[in-house]
This record gives C-alpha cells, structure tokens and sequence, in this order.
C-alpha cells in the first residue's frame, strides 16, 4: 500500500524525528485509508452503485490535494510532457479502484482488506515481467509461499475461490501491482502531487460520464458519507506522501499491515464481523512472504509497495 509518489528526498532535521514523523504520518495514512474503505462499504450497504462511489471518492479527494499543493508545492507542477503515461496509469487505477470497492461492497471489511495484501506478491512478478527486473529464487519462493496463504484465505474450496468477491478483490491487488509499476515508471520524470491530482482528475471525469444511468438519489447521512470517502481517501494520500518525504520505505511501509487491526476492530464494531480463522492465517502468510520481499528489494534500493 502506498502513495503516487516516488521516494523523494528526506525533509531536513536530526534523522531520528524524520523516522518517527515518517511513522507517525504513515499510521495516520493507514487509518485513513481503512475509514475510507469502511465509508465505501457504508455506502454499499445504501445500495450506491460502485461508480456513484468512485465519483465522489474523486471529487472530493481535491480538497485536501489542492490544499495541499496550494501550501507545499504550487500549482506549477501540474504542467506535464506525458499525458499519455497519465492517462494510462488512470486507466489501471480506475479498474483497480472498481475492484476493490466492489469486493468491499461483498466481502467483510477486514477480508477485503487482507486480500488486497497480495499486490507486493503481484508486483514482484510483474516486475520482471513489465520492468525486466531480475528476481531471485529465494523471491520467487516467497511469492510462491505468499500465494499459499491467498488460497488459505480464500478457503481450500471450488465455491469460494470463484467467490464473486474474492475474485474483485484479487482483481484488485493485481491492478494496484500494476499500477505500482506504472508509477515508477512516471516517477522517474513527474512528482507525486501531479501524478495523483491527474489520476483524481481521470476517475472523476470517466465516472461523472456513467452518473445519469446509475445514480442513486442519497439521502443527507448517505450524501456525507460519500462526501467522506474523498476527503478522508485524499487525507490518506497526503499523509502517504509526507510519510515517504520523512523516512526510508524499508522502514515505514510494515506499518501498513497495521490496516488489518483497524479493519478488523471498525468490521467488529459497525458490522459484527469476524475474521475467519483461514483469514488470519492466510494473513499472516501473505504479510510475512511481503515482509520478505520488501526487505530483498529495499536492500537494492527498490520499492514494491502499491500505489493507490
């Protein structure tokens, strides 16, 4: 899990409060991100269709980014010499986010978001698949053992591994590999403010064209929540961002697995939900394989933590 943005450099200061604002600000990101998916499945459950979703998870998502570019990097950056790359990254985002809203919308909350826990595996693959990277046997094992703890997740079973849900959100973490390929690629020339207001502008703009043939009229308690959903996602963004100027990934990005606490605690209290004991377990797999790769691949100075 983590932000549009490449790594960029340190924010000055003694290293030591650059680690523990780094740390600081990538729990806040996490937490923000798990309200947002449980605000995506509270409006889910008003029956908002996934699209009606997406639209105002974008809209309102320019809140804090304009605010944020507004105090930290100006209105300058926007200007780009790629907006096909753009445009390209918004497509792999956008289906990414379809999918993972609609496994939200059939799965529980804290299942959901342990499935979406696969994307490192993906992306290692796709790294060599997409980049050409070389990947080693002991990464490929991990990968392998990663994918093990999928299929416990999902349950030994024909009926659940075509699970609907299931089935989205692996679809999910395999877009969100995909688009954290994408965006190293853009990275190497466009900084990360400008690659997530074009990605925000995109799924605005694409779901706004499906508006009238699957608006749901909300109600004003539904209105806010999806109001909500942009704000807090775009929060989440921010704080990504600011994690990554303020310490190394190797070090903040374990932190994300912390979204399965917050996950299962906000299913626990606001559905009644609890994880099932193959969830857990194919958890703790999935994120012990991904810990693995990470330290491989931060020790060669290479991130593979999604890009939302």
């Amino acid at each position: 899990m983590a932000a549009d943005s490449p790594t960029p450099a340190p924010t000055p200061g003694r290293p030591h409060h650059r680690i523990a604002r780094g740390v600081t600000f990538r729990l806040g990101s996490v937490l923000a991100f798990t309200i947002m998916n449980a605000l995506v499945r509270m409006a889910a459950d008003q029956h908002i269709p996934v699209v009606q979703v997406i639209f105002f998870r974008s809209l309102f998502a320019f809140v804090p980014i304009g605010a944020y570019m507004a105090a930290r990097t100006g209105f300058c950056i926007l200007a780009t010499a790629r907006p096909v790359a753009h445009l390209i990254r918004a497509v792999i985002g956008l289906t990414s986010m379809v999918c993972l809203f609609t496994s939200l919308s059939l799965l529980p909350l804290s299942e959901a978001t342990a499935i979406n826990f696969s994307a490192p595996l993906f992306a290692t693959f796709l790294s060599a698949a997409v980049l050409k990277e070389k990947v080693g046997n002991q990464r490929w094992l991990a990968v392998a053992i990663g994918f093990v703890g999928v299929v416990v997740m999902l349950r030994p079973s024909p009926q659940q591994l075509v699970a609907v849900g299931a089935l989205f959100g692996l679809g999910a973490a395999c877009c969100s590999a995909l688009a954290t390929v994408t965006v190293r690629q853009i990275a190497a020339t466009e900084p990360g403010p400008t690659i997530a207001f074009y990605f925000t502008l995109a799924c605005t703009l694409a779901s706004a064209v499906f508006l009238p043939f699957t608006w749901v009229q909300p109600d004003l308690t539904t209105l806010l929540v999806l109001a909500c959903t942009g704000l807090v996602g775009g929060v989440g963004q921010l704080l990504m961002t600011e994690a990554i100027r303020s310490a190394p990934v190797s070090i903040i990005a374990p932190f994300d697995y912390t979204q399965l606490i917050w996950a299962g605690a906000i299913g626990f209290f606001a559905w009644g939900e609890l994880p099932r004991w193959t969830t857990v377990a194919g958890a703790l797999v999935i994120v012990g394989s991904s810990l693995y790769i990470l330290h491989r691949e931060t020790r060669r100075g290479i991130s593979l933590t999604p890009a939302r």
